[in-house]
């Protein structure tokens, strides 16, 4: 799905920064931080007309985080131990294949390769990799406040990318996309990969070239904990729901908003919805529930309601038909998920998700295609 980042709205977020060269440049008040195109930090969040709920905002997250991961409505386990229908453990691919031109499987990809090809090669003359990136979405891709560097879930995997390709885990250029510019970020040329939670589904494997999956998720309704809200139903109708433009929770609203208001509330950035929930500008949010954990992590006085409604998978995306780079990536998962209750998909897990999402006990299992 399908995060965001970027200048805020309603005069209340955390700045982002926009992508260099088609959004504009980035706030020369903060300069640009070594081997990125991000700003050296983000503005902190400051109160708007309405009244802010908790602390708000990407600095005040470490505070949070203790109090709001219990709280929380942990993700459909998945992996090898506790036996989930339907997925295998770590690093085993699932039986079922699917043909390329069949959509009952959208998150299925290429066979794992580690052979070069003129995406690779284009990558190691250049020597680095261009990720494009989140750096407001806590827990996946942010920029740490103390440290002012990038960190997260999918940073760590951007790093593991650019060290199977590069030999060196910090040869990334960064460049911070908001949600509707990932597809054509890729599509220009001005990202080599996109690893910021965004789910493959059966449109965007006609625009871009995925990965397995890398991670699951569900759409979820995050509000106040005093809202009468009750999930993803008709205690939505004739409220207020914010949605980031571009996003998979956009097509779930467009498809039956249970009649609520988000088309007057869709912005370009997700980490703008938290914002205007703070402000009580909207009444609920709709995202995937690993993006919104991250938010209730940040500020207690929101969390989850009801339950996941949809199952999606993350995947790492390239422009469309870039196979040797996909198959290269396909790689590096193998070797990510290998290592069971120590892969470094574990680590990373424990590390960055475990606290906010609990309960989880290995990776989505690698579907692979034919054809």
């Amino acid at each position: 799905m399908d995060s965001g980042n970027g200048r805020g709205t309603g005069g209340g977020s955390a700045r982002g920064v926009e992508m260099s060269g088609a959004n504009g440049s980035a706030d020369p008040a903060h300069p640009v931080a070594p081997d990125t195109d991000l700003p050296g930090r983000a503005r902190r969040t400051r109160r708007g007309a309405g009244r802010l709920r908790g602390w708000g905002g990407v600095a005040g997250m470490a505070l949070a985080l203790a109090v709001a991961a219990g709280a929380l409505i942990p993700l459909t386990r998945h992996g090898g131990a506790d036996g989930a229908a339907g997925v295998a453990g770590p690093g085993i691919a699932r039986a079922v294949q699917a043909k390329a031109d069949d959509c009952k499987d959208p998150e299925a990809s290429l066979a794992p390769s580690s052979a070069d090809g003129p995406n690779i090669d284009a990558i190691k003359r250049r020597g680095k990799l261009i990720a494009g990136v989140d750096q407001n979405s806590f827990r996946w891709g942010y920029r740490n406040p103390a440290t002012r560097t990038l960190e997260g879930f999918d940073i760590d995997l951007v790093k593991a990318i650019a060290k199977n390709i590069l030999g060196d885990e910090n040869a990334v250029i960064y460049r911070a996309i908001p949600t509707s510019q990932r597809i054509p970020a890729l599509q220009n040329g001005t990202v080599d990969v996109v690893v910021r939670t965004m789910t493959v589904n059966c449109t965007r494997i006609k625009q871009a070239s995925f990965s397995t999956a890398y991670f699951e998720a569900g759409q979820q309704v995050l509000a106040p904990k005093t809202s009468a809200i009750t999930g993803f139903d008709d205690s939505l109708k004739g409220k207020r729901v914010c949605v980031a433009a571009g996003s998979t929770a956009f097509d779930a609203l467009k498809a039956n908003a249970h009649g609520a208001d988000y088309q007057d509330f869709t912005v370009p950035n997700q980490l703008d919805c938290l914002v205007r929930l703070q402000q009580n500008l909207v009444d609920a949010v709709v995202t995937d529930n690993a993006l919104a954990a991250g938010q209730a992590a940040q500020d207690p006085a929101v969390q989850l309601k009801g339950s996941p409604f949809t199952t999606e998978y993350y995947g790492v995306a390239v422009k469309l038909g870039n196979t040797d780079l996909v198959q290269r990536i396909n790689q590096v998962l193998v070797d990510y998920r290998a290592g069971g209750a120590n892969s470094p998909w574990m680590t990373a897990y424990r590390h960055w998700l475990a606290a906010d999402l609990p309960g989880i006990s290995g990776p989505p299992a690698p579907k692979y295609r034919t054809g």
